[in-house]
């Protein structure tokens, strides 16, 4: 019997049960790959939330434990690790995925298994409807592509666009809420031309965009194949100025003179960051040597929100999705860094954009839309 008892203590233990020592939470995302820069936006916002809260005593004395899961950005990787995390009974929620195809990947295993989670990144309008156990605490697509036709034509003047778009959910979901905004506003979509994300030579439609002479140009994508866009535009002297939505919103973009001049819409500017999240700031200089992303900054706040529902009602699954769906007003909303979240019936937040500019080399606020 007693060997008995030893086994089974054992089995709790090591399975992540009530004799666990940490509260781990699982974090999936691209960790390596072409989109591995947005991964460690992830890593590092987890990662300071989670020494934040350890330093401070934990939640009822056990440390925060961040599971860091590399799923590529790809939907079968997504899939695969969303199985495992699913299947793991030590993981109560998770914060995830990064790209709106590996979220729609995860989410019919995640909803399965009964598994909450938040994405700070996804953005496919479709997310929030599918799964009462998917929240997420960025804006959608069909707000980010709606705000930015207005930018191009109040802000800018354009009247003539043409579409540069890779196939994957994202960013089709964003072209096509661009494309029903621009109508209303009467700017003119002069063309538009797809792409893989294994396309390297984008010449031939470049020409053929150059042919049409357009005020801007939209990209609605993601900065590995943004950086080769904006590159081969100059090299065909195309002047026309280059727009995108937060997938182009990178470090990588600064890597040559030829995105000068480029707009994006993001979530977080630190320009703009309201009093709560300079400490934030200060602390990610210190440690990562550079201002924070905006994807940190919303994993920073999605994993304040686990750990929050996790000290709440413990680690039960279904508490938390419960206390996670019950933030839903500005009064019982969650104060973070990026602002104060709450979600709707869906799971899905409104919160504010802002346009930031490539100037001098280096990503700075733009003229903001009124």
């Amino acid at each position: 019997m007693k060997k008995l008892l030893i086994l089974f203590l054992s089995i709790v233990f090591f399975s992540g049960g009530a004799w666990a020592k940490t509260i781990r939470i699982g974090v999936a995302g691209p960790f390596s790959g072409p989109l591995a820069s947005f991964g460690q936006q992830l890593k590092n916002g987890a990662t300071m939330k989670a020494r934040e809260v350890n330093a401070a005593g934990g939640i009822n004395g056990k440390k925060i434990e961040p599971v860091f899961m590399d799923e590529l950005c790809d939907p079968k990787e997504a899939a695969t690790v969303g199985t495992k995390l699913a299947n793991d009974s030590g993981i109560s929620i998770v914060i995830g995925h990064l790209c709106s195809s590996s979220t729609l990947a995860a989410l019919p295993i995640y909803r399965s298994a009964k598994l909450p989670a938040i994405s700070p990144t996804s953005t496919n309008i479709s997310i929030g409807k599918m799964s009462p156990y998917y929240f997420r605490n960025v804006y959608r697509d069909d707000f980010q592509g709606l705000f930015l036709a207005r930018y191009i034509k109040k802000v800018k003047n354009f009247d003539k666009v043409v579409i540069f778009y890779e196939v994957n959910d994202y960013s089709m979901g964003l072209m096509s809420a661009f494309m029903k905004e621009a109508l209303k506003l009467k700017i003119r979509i002069l063309g538009t031309e797809a792409y893989t994300n294994e396309t390297t030579d984008f010449k031939p439609q470049l020409t053929k965009f150059k042919m049409m002479r357009p005020d801007a140009i939209f990209i609605p994508g993601y900065h590995p194949q943004a950086l080769l866009i904006a590159s081969q535009a100059r090299s065909l002297r195309i002047k026309a100025p280059l727009f995108g939505a937060d997938g182009l919103d990178n470090e990588a973009m600064l890597k040559t003179p030829d995105t000068e001049g480029m707009f994006v819409t993001t979530p977080f500017l630190v320009e703009k960051a309201g009093p709560s999240a300079k400490g934030f700031i200060r602390s990610h200089r210190k440690q990562y040597g550079e201002e924070p992303g905006w994807m940190a900054a919303n994993t920073y706040d999605a994993v304040g929100m686990a750990v929050k529902a996790i000290r709440k009602v413990g680690n039960d699954r279904e508490k938390i999705r419960a206390y996670l769906a019950g933030i839903n007003s500005r009064e019982n909303g969650y104060e973070g860094v990026t602002g104060l979240t709450y979600f709707d019936g869906n799971g899905d937040c409104m919160k504010s954009a802002f346009i930031k500019e490539v100037r001098g080399g280096k990503w700075v606020g733009a003229e903001q839309m009124r």
